[in-house]
């Protein structure tokens, strides 16, 4: 009895399966990445202030998906509750949170949470060298599954403002301006000076051409008609 051996061939993917496949799943996490809550803070989140001033802390949350009882909160150096400084519960984009918690004094939320301002920010007054670090944004949509997003802002306290030396800026700019100038005038000069040369050589051709005219009619050379005078008569 004569017996047979088979062997399995292992089956592979279609590279057009794969592909399909690679595509979808690239779509799915940028669908899900561009409907992420974001909480933005500027695109300069540091600032520096003079003791004894008051300051804005901005913060604005955006969604593409919308929101449905947001919860944000400002916080100081960490995540420590201890360090919160206010939070609050926004049910959509068309209404203020019903109430405002402030955990720290100095503080005060401004700004309209409504669409389109969404704005999330906060004044803190009268800030003194312990109000310098970091301060945090948190934003929570439970619209995707209670993920936390957040951003943060640095604010430093110092005794007065530097004052920023622009003499190096302002000799490089009077240089260049009075390169400029010099260029136009230049300019100017030369286009003038063209202009008075090319009059006096128009000037010179017409005096020329004249000239020449009168010493021809003159003179009885080629060109020109003489009348003979008559012969006298004899008495």
């Amino acid at each position: 009895m004569e017996v047979r051996s088979t062997s399995v061939q292992p089956r592979c993917t279609p590279l057009s399966a794969r592909l399909r496949a690679s595509l979808l799943l690239t779509l799915v996490l940028g669908v899900w990445c561009g409907q992420a809550l974001e909480m933005i803070t500027g695109k300069i989140p540091y600032l520096e202030a003079v003791n004894g001033s008051t300051v804005l802390l901005p913060c604005k949350y955006a969604s593409c998906v919308g929101i449905q009882d947001l919860f944000f909160r400002w916080s100081f150096n960490d995540t420590d509750p201890s360090n919160r400084l206010c939070e609050a519960v926004i049910k959509d984009e068309y209404t203020e949170p019903r109430e405002v918690h402030i955990f720290k004094d100095r503080v005060e939320l401004v700004g309209s949470t409504k669409a389109p301002d969404q704005n999330v920010s906060i004044l803190l007054y009268n800030i003194t060298f312990e109000d310098g670090g970091v301060y945090t944004c948190y934003g929570k949509n439970p619209k995707e599954k209670g993920r936390f997003h957040n951003a943060t802002f640095t604010l430093v306290v110092v005794d007065e403002l530097k004052v920023v030396d622009n003499s190096l800026g302002i000799l490089i700019a009077s240089c260049v301006g009075g390169f400029i100038g010099l260029l136009v005038c230049y300019a100017l000069i030369k286009n003038l000076t063209l202009f008075i040369i090319a009059k006096l050589d128009e000037k010179n051709k017409e005096c020329l051409v004249t000239s020449s005219g009168i010493d021809n009619t003159e003179n009885g050379l080629s060109g020109s008609k003489s009348t003979p005078k008559p012969t006298p008569k004899k008495a």
